[in-house]
């Protein structure tokens, strides 16, 4: 991998740890001050709305601009916008807590989409497999030291010191990205900019483009399912399971663990299978599992099989990202990359808004298992139809020529 496709691992793994120690931190240190699980979850809905309002629009300035800048820009930013949480005092500031959420979110925005589209910039397209699992790897290394640390954080300081640590964290990545030296690119400039022009062909490329209407089509089903599962997981440990919330913390854990060995896997063997297949083959193993997990409690009532399970899952799991992260980077133009991304996480955002709300709904009339059960049959009915649609695109394209 080159330098500077290191420099940007470094950044993100700076910045994602800070993010998951926020994250995770500020989680528990609203319900310390409110004593409500439903201000809890506001934070949740804080940053999913952001994402799916903005992350089309910003994808579109990130075609524009020049993406090391963005990142660089949008990390400062992002430090500043945490200046607010240092006031936050009692039950009555919570509202400060959910709008810097809101901030946050819709400011991350361009960050995403900006590092989505510089990667294939920064690697040559044979190493793509591997570059987006190592990716991958440094959001499950974030995930499993930043959820570790920030419960920690946010007992010796509270919000106060997750706000300091964090910004530390993008001030950081920040001055990493700034060592970039190749050039990150941007979509071709327009004399006369136009925000609903530059959106509208973005999204005709998206649906247009057979490839990414499949993988658009995958991003909308298992967006639901994350949700889904997002919103029971802790009502599955603790009432199906019968667990507590430190068995809850090692499973998901366990499961940040299984993501680092198969981010390794991928990066080593991924590029020996076509994209098409890590993601199908994945989604379909990676639901199998899923469902192996919400179903045994049916059979055998014990917790500790789950912490087996979701480290394999890890496997599947990072395999079909870098497998669609690398469909998606090669059937897409770079001067549409960002909006096309933008494209895909506002609507993955809705799916997980819909997702939430029928856990939410469904879980208490039928039941945690039948509803969340559905998040792994989602993940192989995905699975299969990326199998089956571009396979057979494959064919049409090898039989007329």
């Amino acid at each position: 991998m080159t330098r500077d496709f290191r420099l940007l691992l470094g950044a993100g793994l700076v910045s994602l740890t800070g993010d998951w120690i926020m994250r995770v931190g500020l989680t528990y240190a609203v319900y310390e001050l409110t004593g409500s699980t439903l201000a809890s979850a506001g934070a949740l809905l804080a940053s999913l709305v952001p994402q799916f309002v903005l992350g089309s629009i910003a994808g579109v300035f990130v075609d524009r601009w020049e993406r090391r800048r963005v990142m660089v820009v949008t990390n400062l930013l992002l430090a500043v916008g945490l200046l607010p949480l240092l006031g936050v005092q009692d039950r009555g500031d919570v509202w400060i807590v959910y709008l810097v959420t809101a901030v946050q979110s819709g400011l991350g925005q361009f960050f995403i989409a900006a590092e989505a589209a510089v990667i294939p910039r920064l690697v040559d397209e044979r190493d793509l497999v591997a570059a987006n699992a190592f990716n991958g790897q440094v959001r499950d290394v974030a995930r499993l030291v930043g959820a570790a640390v920030g419960g920690v954080v946010a007992g010796l300081g509270g919000i106060s010191l997750l706000a300091v640590v964090d910004m530390v964290s993008f001030g950081l990545a920040a001055g990493t990205l700034l060592l970039i030296r190749t050039p990150t690119g941007h979509g071709q400039r327009q004399e006369k900019p136009h925000l609903l022009r530059e959106w509208a062909d973005g999204a005709r490329v998206a649906v247009r483009e057979p490839t990414l209407r499949v993988v658009l089509l995958f991003v909308v089903m298992t967006g639901v399912g994350e949700a889904v599962m997002g919103s029971l997981m802790a009502p599955f440990v603790r009432g199906v399971l019968h667990a507590d919330a430190a068995v809850y913390g090692l499973i998901m854990a366990v499961q940040a663990g299984g993501g680092i060995a198969g981010g390794l896997a991928a990066a080593a063997f991924g590029h020996r299978v076509s994209p098409r297949r890590l993601v199908g083959y994945g989604a379909l193993a990676f639901g199998g599992l899923d469902l192996l997990l919400f179903l045994y409690p049916l059979v055998f009532d014990a917790w500790w099989p789950a912490l087996p399970i979701m480290l394999v899952v890890g496997l599947p799991g990072a395999f079909m990202l870098a497998g669609l992260l690398t469909l998606f980077q090669t059937h897409s133009d770079d001067a549409y990359r960002g909006r096309l991304f933008g494209v895909f996480s506002a609507l993955e955002a809705g799916a997980m808004l819909v997702g939430a709300l029928a856990a939410g709904v469904l879980g208490d009339q039928l039941g945690i298992v039948p509803v969340i059960a559905a998040q792994g049959a989602q993940y192989c009915l995905a699975g299969g139809l990326v199998l089956l649609l571009l396979t057979t695109q494959r064919k049409l394209v090898e039989a007329e020529a």
